[in-house]
Parts: C-alpha cells; structure tokens; sequence
C-alpha cells in the first residue's frame, strides 16, 4: 500500500485523487442533466396551456414512477419534505407523538415531524449503511419504552412512540429486515424517507416500498429532477386517495362548487413539472449506470491513498450513487477541515454531511439516545462530485 509521505501531504493527495477522476476543470457537487425528451414534452405541456395540477403528464408520471419504483401507487407532490409531511399524517403520527428519525440527516426529516405537532426522538447510525443503527436501536427501545395496549411509551417522557423514519443515506439502502423487524416488536409505522434513494434497492426490492408509506423527492439535486418535486408512495389504496384528496386542498371533486371537508395542503405537483419528469424517468437506468460507472473510477482513484476510504454500497443492496462519499479514518478526521477548505478553493465542490440534527437549537429538547456512531460519522464523511455526466466519456 502506498504510503503518505508526511501528514501534511494528505490532504493535497485527496485533491488529487479527485482530479484524477473529475479532471482539473471546476465540478460541483451534484448538477442535473438533459439529454432526453424534456424540451419535446415540455413544449407540449406549454401548447396544450395545462402548466398546473392536471393535466396528462401528472397522470402519466404517478403511472410510470409507482411502476418502476414498485408500489401500486405514487402521488407527485411539490417537494419531498411535503411528501413526507403527508406520509406521516396517513401514518397516524399525532400531535404530542414521538417519531424515531436518525440524527444524521437533511433537517427536512425532523422538519415533517415538527409539521405534524411532533416530537423528533433522534437515534445514532452506522458506519456500514450510514443509517439507523438497528442493533443499538433495539437495545435502547428496549431500555426505554413500556407497551400499553399494544403502544410503544417512552417511559421518561410519557410520549407515544409512533413511527420509525429511516433515510437512505446519500442513496445507500439501511438495514431494512432490521428496521422491519424493529417496527413489528415495538408496533411502530415504519415511512421511508426514500428522498436521496431513487434507483437503489434492498434485496433486489427498490426502496420506498418497505414501509406503510414512503416519500422521495426531485429536487434540482437529485438523481432526476422535476426541478422542484416530490411524492408520496404507497400500496394502500384508501391511504393513496387520502394523500390525493389532502395535497388537493382536500376539495370535493365538483364541477363547480368549492367545498373542502378538512384542512388540506395545495402539494400537487403541477403539470409542466412533471413533463420535466417523465423525461428524465425514461433517462434513469442511463444514469444510474453513469454514477456506477463514476463509482469505479472514484474507486481506483482513492484505492491506494491510505486514511481514507470510498463508502461503497452495503451488502444486498443496489446503491443509486446519489452522492459519491469518502469517510476518513478515525485517526484523519482530522483532516476534514483542510480537505473541504483545499478542495473549494480548487473549484472542486466537497460537502461534509449534515451538522447533526440534535446538534440545531430548534430540536435542542428533543429526546435522543447515544449518539456516538452519528457523531463519529458527522466529523468524517465527505460528499465528492457526484453528477453522473462526470462518469468517462461524458466529462
């Protein structure tokens, strides 16, 4: 294994080893592309001057989107924190109920939770899928909580332990029988939060369709995009035709009348952007298999630099490559600092994973448990560019 001359050396040789794969001209972080039939669709969504929540584009990406991901039913939404926020609705999740999230995640997350009257309860990940921690998780349910008539208590707070939220990690699958398994024993709703996850799957079993009731999202970021954009999945039927009714407004379908029978929310997704979806839908197997592509090459570039290494995808599982990740070694997180400062300053766009959720003064008093994994993790993980045009032959 080749060795780092001195300590100080490292963090130049990561620069390189980026260059190597991205080339010495400046590369953001994650850019969408359009090589598809998004002028051609858009356009007719302009000349057929039905831009907003119906028309037939919005039909054909619900259709086209729950069959490739593999669930009866999907809902185009405006974003994915508004999918959520409906997921978690349908889930039951009340307000005053605890909602079991991982600290190392987008404040979207916990923001859905807040939406809903509740209480983000923050549990600790793991190194070897960036999410949940299942093993810990457990222990510490088990430490913490009372069934009473078939409802998980906090018994230190007194709370309703209601539902469970994994995120798929920069696009990595978590331990789902884990996560099942947890969600039965402690009679919790599991709703993915699948937002970073289009393309990736679980035991050949495409994230988003574990749980009652899942969210994903298109924001400009992401593997394919609408430009803003999200939805709601699902293979119950009553709770797809609520989640329809509630980001309509909740109005009564009739020709004429306006009547809304409970509070509703005006999520849909308008119909000019998904145009922009159903284009870059017909794209996603293309790109996927450019993010894999640039996983190789990031692979052999990182392959022979010790104290860091390139997060691959878990075992069973088929990782999207949403976001390209290195994790430093314990004995170089040190390091992180200089790399994303030297990085930067080249026009390479590096990112550090999220400040942790317990760590904002907005959930300062939510409940948490240990949270050393997530911590570890947060001072170590380094987003490197992403976008699947970088992959060789389309630099």
């Amino acid at each position: 294994m080749k060795e780092i001359k001195t300590d100080s050396d490292f963090p130049g040789q990561v620069v390189s080893a980026i260059r190597k794969v991205v080339g010495t001209k400046p590369a953001v972080l994650h850019e969408p592309s359009f090589e598809g039939k998004e002028w051609a669709y858009l356009k007719e969504c302009l000349d057929s001057t039905y831009v907003s929540s119906v028309g037939k584009f919005v039909d054909k990406f619900e259709t086209s989107l729950a069959e490739y991901v593999g669930v009866k039913y999907a809902i185009p939404v405006v974003n994915g924190t508004a999918a959520l926020h409906i997921a978690l609705k349908l889930a039951g999740v009340k307000p005053g109920d605890e909602v079991l999230i991982p600290a190392l995640t987008f404040v979207a997350t916990a923001n859905a939770v807040a939406y809903c009257g509740a209480i983000p309860h923050f549990v600790d990940s793991e190194e070897i899928t960036l999410g949940i921690d299942v093993k810990k998780l457990r222990d510490y349910l088990i430490s913490i909580t009372d069934m009473r008539s078939g409802i998980s208590i906090n018994n230190k707070t007194g709370r309703v332990i209601r539902a469970i939220v994994p995120m798929h990690t920069f696009g990595h699958p978590s331990d789902l029988d884990g996560l099942l398994s947890i969600s039965k024993d402690f009679n919790l709703v599991l709703v993915e939060d699948a937002a970073e996850s289009l393309g990736s799957s679980y035991k050949g079993r495409h994230t988003g369709s574990f749980g009652l009731i899942s969210a994903t999202s298109f924001n400009g970021n992401k593997t394919i995009t609408t430009g803003g954009g999200g939805a709601i999945l699902t293979n119950d039927e009553i709770l797809a035709k609520q989640a329809k009714h509630l980001t309509t407004t909740a109005k009564r379908p009739h020709l004429w009348e306006y009547d809304h029978d409970e509070i509703g929310y005006n999520y849909r997704m308008p119909n000019i952007n998904a145009a922009l979806g159903c284009a870059q839908l017909e794209q996603l197997p293309q790109k996927l298999s450019q993010k894999r592509e640039l996983y190789f090459q990031y692979f052999k570039a990182f392959d022979s630099l010790p104290g860091i290494k390139l997060f691959q995808e878990p075992a069973n599982c088929e990782s999207n490559y949403w976001l390209h990740t290195v994790v430093l070694e314990e004995t170089h997180a040190q390091y992180l600092k200089t790399i994303l400062e030297q990085t930067n300053r080249f026009g390479i766009s590096t990112r550090p994973s999220w400040k942790l959720l317990s760590e904002l003064t907005i959930y300062q008093n939510s409940p948490r448990m240990s949270l050393i994994g997530a911590t570890s993790l947060s001072n170590r993980i380094i987003n490197i560019p992403s976008s699947s045009r970088l992959s060789r032959g389309t630099k």
